[in-house]
């Protein structure tokens, strides 16, 4: 399945890092935090850096269109799928890639752009595209509505989806068409996709008991091969192992150079900061972190932009098992940093006062 659409996974790939290309051109002209993510009212409360936003993240989708590719082609019933299904499966992240990273460049050359709102007119177009392509899908274990009755028996599958398609159709123009109504996009996006989801669902599972009324039902077991057993258990792991990565690995660490100190996280890029650029400087025996809006949340660092009340808006670099923290005013901005304990952090204050020849505050 693979080879025979070797060209179209090739050409698939090549567009989902093409933004790279676009943000090395526009390289200059991009700001250095870009907004990556907006709320379901259409307010940006994500950031990232302009190398991860350039870089990573059409990395990330690309990741992704692979491990959808490969465990669709490896699912054993996929043998004989229909080949604009397995199309689709190669296509659908492409034009995810486009459209967020496009979104995202034209935000950041200033232009003002009703982001909920296209959102909402890609997922409609995108639920009419798959409810056509529904009906053609052959059973399997990957692609499609997936549930017991489906997948125990041909006969339901069948009529699932192609009941399903019209389903998933009707939803695609109702969402495209709550563009033009305001105030309810949000409320249609939401209960759309429960809908889309739950009524198919609904319907496989009363055909299943139509067909135990008339004896027609046809339910065994589902056979699982040892290869699908191992390729779960091994993705699984994957899985399991990123996470722990991304929660409890890493490290965070300040370098003290002549005219500057250097902040640096694992998994979010350095801050370099001019010892005179810093216009005050506090440590405070308690710290209240707020909520994060851009960068790295995890068990062990935090790092990025962060919202509280009384700075609102500001930047951390810091570990989570110190209450402590320091807490810098840098050309009106505010920057606050942690080491791993209080002890620690109450030295990196005296090392900064140093540095910096400021007078030390009052202990809050």
């Amino acid at each position: 399945m693979i080879k025979k659409n070797r060209g179209a996974l090739i050409l698939s790939s090549i567009l989902i890092l093409l933004p790279s290309l676009l943000g090395l051109i526009f390289w200059n002209k991009l700001p250095e935090q870009m907004t990556t993510h907006w709320g379901f009212d259409g307010s940006a409360d994500g950031f990232s850096t302009r190398h991860v936003t350039v870089f990573v993240l059409p990395l990330i989708l690309l990741t992704f269109q692979w491990l959808a590719v490969l465990i669709t082609a490896k699912d054993p019933k996929n043998k004989d799928q229909s080949s604009k299904v397995f199309r689709l499966v190669i296509w659908i992240l492409p034009v995810v890639s486009l459209f967020a990273n496009a979104t995202i460049y034209v935000v950041s050359f200033g232009q003002e752009v009703r982001v909920e709102l296209w959102t909402l007119m890609l997922l409609g177009l995108l639920f009419i595209v798959m409810g056509n392509y529904l009906p053609k899908t052959k059973q399997n274990y990957t692609i499609g509505i997936k549930i017991k009755w489906t997948l125990q028996d041909e006969q339901n599958w069948n009529a699932t989806h192609r009941f399903a398609g019209k389903v998933w159709v009707a939803g695609g123009l109702l969402m495209m068409a709550s563009v033009f109504i305001p105030n309810i996009s949000l409320f249609v996006l939401i209960s759309s996709v429960l809908i889309l989801g739950l009524i198919p669902s609904i319907y496989s599972y009363l055909y299943y008991k139509k067909q135990v009324k008339e004896g027609t039902a046809n339910i065994k077991s589902l056979l699982v091969t040892k290869k699908q057993k191992v390729f779960a258990l091994v993705l699984i792991a994957a899985i399991l192992i990123f996470v722990l990565v991304m929660m409890f690995a890493g490290s965070m660490q300040i370098e003290y150079g002549d005219t500057s100190f250097t902040l640096k996280s694992t998994f979010w890029s350095d801050l370099t900061v001019a010892y005179d650029a810093v216009d005050s400087i506090e440590f405070r025996q308690s710290d209240a972190v707020g909520t994060r809006v851009g960068g790295l949340g995890s068990a062990r660092l935090l790092a990025g932009s962060f919202h509280n009340e009384e700075f609102g808006n500001y930047t951390r670099y810091s570990y989570t098992g110190s209450d402590a923290c320091v807490v810098l005013k840098v050309d009106g901005k505010t920057l606050v940093i942690a080491d791993k304990d209080a002890q620690s952090t109450r030295q990196m204050y005296e090392e900064l006062l140093t540095k910096t020849n400021l007078q030390a505050a009052p202990i809050n």
